[in-house]
């Protein structure tokens, strides 16, 4: 139906996004003069700022309607990325793709909600299915195009246009987002809880202010104790606004395990799925020497089977869900697992360049395909399964929360995925060498996630209702 097409198109431009900035990210780092970490930060930017709104913006929705605040959220991601292509210094840069991350952030909380108020719990399966499938072409589309396109546009123009794409693409979905996105069904419009929503994101953004970054001890522990302390504030103001209004989010839907579930996988699973991005980008070009296009082509693999599995997987998430979500997150470490031994057995391992064929072969085309399937059934059964106690009038902030999940776990991905690779390479000075260490932590990130999913398979909540 119109709302779940115009939904995939808001998750296909989200992944292209993300995937157009991964592939260009050297060359801008060339162009701009970009340290490691500013680098870290123009991926963890974006999902950040996305994190931050998806709660407050689903909620915001519930209670007013969608489809203003989604066409909201769309012009501000294409003026921002108009904005992001013209940038010539690195501070104008991350502050554009903050405007990019709040304005998709606005746009993506309306669509789980829709999803959610529209189809009963055991038809949401096939389009959530859909919407991960959106994602997951972009991811196909997106190596291959941004290769090209920094091929083509050369080191100054080429990461410009990566940004630019957006701006047509964007303007098309705003305009099918106002023509078919639903409008306010309440008569009675609670009123927003506005202190909660500003004690979320300010504990989301200090939190998140200590990934990746190299700030001195002392300052790194006193953003996270702030930010954690925050957080608590956050929670107990929402148990006492609770009882005399509407929450921002209520916490009671965390007592239901399927959700709670949810929401650990979803963080744990996203890093480790993103960080196989941003590792494989990183090493692929500098590691291997390989441009941009070669490197798109090469991820194309991890994307395809995603694709792939997430049509197959959303049809029987409804029956299947908690099955499917333990059998991807074993499929993804089998996957990981399966790239390492292929690189640790390959001849001449001090060698980058006479292991690049036999790696891409093996480890791409065995190992990543393997994980690329595997995120196909990990994402749209767990928000099937995370969503079907929750009520429908809370679709959007519990929708939100899940997407908070994902967006905070990509950004602790690349965050600590970068960290330990540069820190392992200046220690080894060897790319080959460097790759293993953290592809063992993407690999203990899907562990953290496979632990929380066979918790919620053995012992599932004892009536979920059908919401």
């Amino acid at each position: 139906m119109p709302v779940v097409a115009v939904s995939t198109l808001v998750t296909f431009i989200l992944g292209l996004n993300i995937a157009l900035v991964v592939i260009a990210m050297p060359t801008i780092r060339t162009t701009l003069g970009l340290d490691s970490s500013t680098q870290q930060w123009l991926v963890s930017a974006f999902y950040l700022a996305i994190g931050l709104v998806l709660v407050p913006a689903g909620r915001f929705g519930d209670v007013h309607g969608r489809r203003n605040i989604f066409v909201a959220g769309m012009t501000a991601f294409v003026v921002a990325s108009g904005a992001a292509a013209l940038a010539s210094h690195e501070a104008w840069l991350i502050a554009a793709r903050l405007v990019q991350g709040v304005g998709i952030g606005l746009a993506l909380a309306q669509v789980f909600g829709t999803i959610q108020r529209m189809f009963p719990a055991q038809e949401r399966g096939l389009p959530f299915g859909a919407v991960s499938v959106g994602i997951n072409v972009a991811r196909i589309v997106g190596p291959v195009l941004g290769g090209g396109l920094v091929a083509v546009g050369g080191a100054e123009w080429g990461w410009r246009w990566a940004f630019l794409v957006s701006v047509p693409a964007g303007i098309v979905i705003a305009i099918l987002g106002w023509r078919f996105f639903p409008v306010a069904e309440r008569a009675h419009r609670p009123r927003m809880d506005l202190v909660g929503a500003v004690l979320l994101m300010v504990g989301l953004g200090l939190v998140w202010l200590t990934q990746g970054e190299h700030w001195p001890a002392w300052l790194t522990w006193t953003l996270l104790a702030t930010g954690v302390a925050v957080l608590m504030g956050f929670v107990r103001w929402e148990k006492r606004y609770a009882r005399r209004g509407v929450p921002m989010f209520d916490m009671r839907l965390f007592r239901f395990r399927s959700f709670s579930a949810g929401v650990v996988i979803a963080v744990f699973y996203t890093a480790g799925y993103d960080g196989i991005y941003y590792l494989m980008s990183e090493y692929l070009q500098h590691g291997l020497g390989h441009d941009e296009l070669v490197t798109g082509v090469a991820l194309t693999p991890l994307a395809l089977g995603a694709a792939i599995s997430s049509v197959i997987a959303g049809s029987k998430a409804g029956r299947l869900g908690r099955p499917l979500v333990v059998s991807g997150l074993l499929l993804a470490a089998v996957g990981l697992i399966a790239l390492l031994v292929a690189d640790v057995f390959l001849p001449g391992p001090d060698s980058p360049h006479t292991a690049t064929l036999p790696l891409l072969l093996a480890g791409l085309g065995g190992g990543l395909i393997t994980s690329g399937v595997a995120g196909g059934l990990v994402i749209a059964p767990n928000l099937t399964v995370a969503l079907t106690p929750v009520p429908r009038t809370e679709g959007g902030s519990a929708g939100g929360m899940l997407e908070t999940g994902q967006a905070f776990g990509g950004g602790l991905g690349v965050g600590l995925v970068g960290t330990v690779l540069f820190a392992s390479l200046d220690r080894t000075g060897d790319w080959l060498t460097a790759f293993r260490i953290p592809t063992l932590v993407i690999v203990g990130l899907f562990a953290i996630a496979l632990t929380a999913a066979l918790v919620n398979l053995i012992a599932p909540d004892r009536s979920v209702g059908s919401a």
